[in-house]
């Protein structure tokens, strides 16, 4: 046994080599096997003829070659004739060698062509009989067909047709469906035909159904699908997507720039050598040298050569070529037209036609033209790689020249900006560059490639008269000099004779006419009092205009300004002259001075009071210094409210002063623009008195306010003692209008802080009291202060009698009182009466008075809550309860339930 193992398993292993042999002998056979082409029997040259599968035979062939001259094969097995074929006979054969040149192993495949008639498809019809099976059966028409027809295509058959009677027929498009009849099949024999040539890009494939059934129509077998393709055959040429294209490019590219891309489309089947497109040039105008080149599958143009330079050749065209099967020259081939133009860049300075130029100009002349300069540049014309700016390097440090661009012919023009004086400068050099709007393209290049020349500039002498330089001169006089005081002016001079020789003097303007100017020399000569702190004199400086002219004429303009020294001719004095002090808030009032002279001669100020010997200035008010212009103003004692004149003295440190009679109101005020609104202006005394139609207005809205608060609470008190009567208009039924929330809220506010309250009908006996009063003997001046705005109502002696309920009148006079003799009596009378108010006729409390409250912190968020919240009294409305029917109706409608 243990001897036996070793022979068995050398058996098996043997066994296993030889069916692996076998196999490999087997599938190597299989992969080489003989191929057939079905042709018609004449084959023209070019023609496909049908593909092959070599992949299946040889994977790794690297070589394919055809044992028959008359037929090529391409790389995906398609098979082509070179010359027109005849087949004598009906079968015709060659092999496709396949060879790997590296390992040197070859194989070999015979394709088959077979030229087939009827009565041959009959017999294989026989042969094949028993064979058929009813599935789908791989078939395809190569397009364009040239026949005979009706072609055969193949036969389809169902093995029933052993035991049955088998009728064929076929449906879809191509049958019974455009494209109509192009397909039948013979109903006893289940050939298939196709009855004319098709166009495989207008068909592509077609999908019949075949049926197979009996006479008596049992059908034994399911429909089958049958797909017939339609070969392709290279029958459509490639055409570019555009007849011309247009391209740019920059001179002086870099080798491979990229140019553009052509596009070709071809119509053929998809992915076969149909459509597969090459791309080549084939030709360049101009043809030398070559310096673009194009990629053989993307078409992308891009440049072979640096050379490009459009200032040689600004344009060139190319004729290009698309062709499919892959470039094959029997391809299909279509060309077109590529024009490329050269982009300039600025790889060209400009350059001056002249290294030197001379030019001249008067002095004293400006905004001219004085010299143009020309220069060359090869770049194109009217853009930015040729447009030159200008510029002055050197010899412009005055800022006399300046140098501008024609626009239309590029030259350069010299112009004078600035003045020249020939008697500085006869002669001027100036050094001029030049370069392009675009900067320079090679980056190599410094500033000193820069083009550059030199002008020559003369100037030319001019008379010119007179020269007031400077323009501006200055003089000092002291202020109130003697009056024919001569003093220097204004000096002009004559620029070639450098002197002030020959030269008149006359005075153009002279505001005040204080100074005269002398003819010959210019000085002046003061005829008017100089005063440094008169009008229009700003920084002590009086400007005076002087004409300086020669003997022929020419003349020039300056300014001579008179710098006045300041005496101290001026005391301080105090501006503010009337000041008003509110003696109820204050006792003093603020004083300050001021001094038109400078500085030194100003502060600080020296106030005291200036008074007579029989006047009590002195023991009426009182100085007390603040700082050194200002002083404080008090009043000592009690004064009384009036107005008063307060001469005051103010002395500068130099002892110069002044007296300014200062008045001095003493007002029952606030603040002091209460008190300007009673000072009578033309009075001045101090008396504080209203028109007539103030006191109007006054005596009119408190006699309106009265009647007001009277009225409400007499209106009320009748209102709950007399029932109301409903209108007699019920004949009409209409609503009438009532205000039955009239009076509202019964409280009145008066401006000095008092609050009056009306109550219901327990305050009648109380307003009658109050309308009646009667106040004799007595002054009252009545001041309702409002804002700023004070307003006073005097009244004397006499009997006062206030009745709005009973429609009373207000007898007043004239007389005055103070706002606190006022105040004092309302203040009792007032709470007097608001005390009343709130009480009945058996002097009880009434259920609405004042009541005081503290705060909680927090306010309510109902509001405000009177006596009205809660309707305790009766409100006469039993009126309603006898309302017409429809006035029911409505009120019916309107009742919150």
């Amino acid at each position: 046994m243990a001897a036996a193992r070793p022979t068995s398993s050398g058996s098996g292993a043997l066994c296993r080599l030889v069916l692996l042999t076998l196999t490999i002998l087997i599938f190597a056979c299989d992969a080489c096997k003989k191929v057939t082409l079905h042709v018609p029997s004449k084959l023209d040259a070019e023609k496909f003829v049908g593909r092959v599968n070599l992949k299946e035979c040889f994977k790794s062939a690297n070589l394919i070659r055809s044992s028959d001259p008359d037929f090529q094969i391409l790389e995906d097995g398609s098979v082509y004739t070179k010359n027109a074929i005849l087949l004598s006979s009906e079968k015709r054969n060659f092999t496709i060698l396949l060879s790997n040149t590296e390992n040197q192993e070859e194989k070999k495949m015979v394709v088959l062509l077979e030229h087939q008639t009827k009565k041959r498809h009959s017999k294989e019809k026989v042969l094949r009989r028993a064979k058929r099976r009813w599935a789908p059966i791989p078939c395809s028409v190569l397009e364009n067909s040239l026949g005979p027809f009706p072609l055969f295509l193949q036969q389809i058959q169902s093995d029933t047709a052993q035991n049955y009677t088998i009728y064929y027929s076929i449906r879809g498009p191509g049958v019974d469906r455009e494209p109509k009849n192009l397909f039948y099949v013979e109903r006893d024999t289940g050939n298939l035909y196709c009855t004319r040539p098709v166009d495989r890009e207008e068909y592509e494939s077609f999908e019949l159904i075949a049926f197979a059934t009996t006479p008596d129509g049992y059908t034994p077998e399911l429909p089958l699908p049958l797909v017939i393709k339609i070969e392709d055959e290279n029958d459509n040429y490639p055409i570019f997507t555009e007849t011309t294209y247009m391209f740019t490019v920059s001179e002086n590219s870099r080798v491979g720039s990229t140019v553009g891309q052509v596009c070709a489309t071809d119509k053929d089947e998809p992915d076969t050598m149909h459509t597969r497109l090459r791309y080549s040039i084939i030709q360049q105008l101009p043809a030398s040298p070559t310096l673009f080149s194009m990629h053989p599958t993307t078409g992308m143009i891009t440049t072979s050569s640096s050379q490009l330079d459009r200032e040689l050749v600004d344009r060139y065209q190319l004729k290009i070529k698309v062709q499919d099967m892959d470039g094959q020259y029997f391809g299909l081939q279509t060309t077109s037209t590529c024009i490329i133009d050269i982009k300039d860049v600025n790889d060209n300075l400009p350059t001056f036609t002249r290294s030197s130029y001379v030019a001249s100009v008067e002095e004293n002349t400006v905004d001219v033209e004085i010299l143009r300069v020309t220069v060359e540049d090869k770049d194109l014309i009217n853009t930015a790689n040729w447009r030159a700016n200008y510029t002055i390097l050197k010899g412009n440090e005055n800022g006399n020249f300046k140098i501008v661009t024609d626009l239309k012919t590029n030259e350069g023009i010299l112009c004078v900006v600035k003045p020249l004086n020939y008697e500085e400068r006869q002669q001027v050099n100036l050094q001029i560059g030049v370069v392009n709007e675009a900067p320079y393209s090679n980056e190599a290049s410094s500033r000193s490639a820069m083009s550059t020349a030199t002008i020559t500039v003369n100037v030319q002498n001019q008379d010119e008269g007179p020269e007031c330089s400077p323009v501006l001169q200055t003089v000092r006089i002291k202020e109130n000099t003697q009056l024919r005081t001569p003093s220097n002016g204004y000096k002009a001079y004559d620029p070639e004779a450098r002197s002030s020789r020959g030269i008149k003097y006359r005075k153009l303007n002279d505001p005040k006419q204080w100074v005269t100017v002398d003819e010959n020399s210019g000085s002046i000569t003061v005829i008017k009092s100089l005063d440094r702190e008169a009008e229009n004199i700003r920084n002590g400086i009086y400007n005076i205009t002087v004409v300086a002219s020669d003997e022929d004429g020419r003349s020039c303009t300056g300014t001579l300004g008179i710098i006045l020294e300041d005496v101290n001719d001026n005391g301080p004095s105090i501006p503010k002259q009337q000041v008003i002090i509110c003696k109820p808030v204050t006792s003093s009032a603020e004083i300050v001075a001021v001094d038109p002279d400078e500085p030194i001669n100003g502060p600080p100020f020296h106030f005291t009071l200036e008074s007579t010997s029989d006047s009590d200035v002195q023991r009426r008010w009182i100085l007390t210094g603040i700082n050194d212009t200002a002083t404080r103003l008090s009043y000592q004692n009690d004064l009384p409210f009036g107005t008063y004149t307060v001469p005051i003295r103010v002395a500068d440190r130099l002892g110069q002063s002044h007296i300014t009679p200062l008045t001095v109101i003493l007002c029952d005020c606030i603040i002091e623009n209460d008190c300007t609104s009673r000072v009578s202006p033309r009075t001045g005394n101090g008396e504080v008195k209203l028109g007539t139609w103030a006191i109007l207005a006054i005596l009119l809205g408190i006699a309106l306010l009265f009647c007001i608060l009277f009225t409400l609470v007499c209106g009320a008190s009748r209102a709950t003692k007399q029932p109301k009567v409903f209108p007699d208009d019920l004949a009409q039924q209409n609503l009438i209008v009532s205000n039955t929330e009239a009076p509202g809220d019964d409280k009145v506010y008066s401006t000095n802080g008092f609050t009056t309250h009306t109550v219901g009908s327990s305050a009648q006996g109380i307003c009658g009291t109050m309308g009646s009063g009667v106040k004799t003997g007595r002054q009252e001046n009545i001041e309702l202060v409002k804002g700023h705005q004070t307003l006073e109502l005097d009244r004397g002696d006499g009997q006062r009698t206030l009745d709005s309920c009973r429609g009373g009148h207000v007898e007043v006079d004239n007389r005055q009182y103070a706002y606190t003799e006022w105040r004092n009596f309302t203040q009792s009378h007032l709470g007097e009466k608001v005390q009343l108010c709130n009480q009945d006729d058996n002097h009880n409390h009434a259920q609405d008075y004042v009541l005081t409250y503290n705060y909680e912190g927090k306010g309510s968020m109902a509001g405000s809550v009177g006596c009205c919240s809660e309707q305790q009294d009766e409100d006469g409305l039993e009126f309603l309860d006898h309302l017409e029917p429809k006035f029911r109706t409505l009120a019916a409608a309107c009742t919150t339930r």
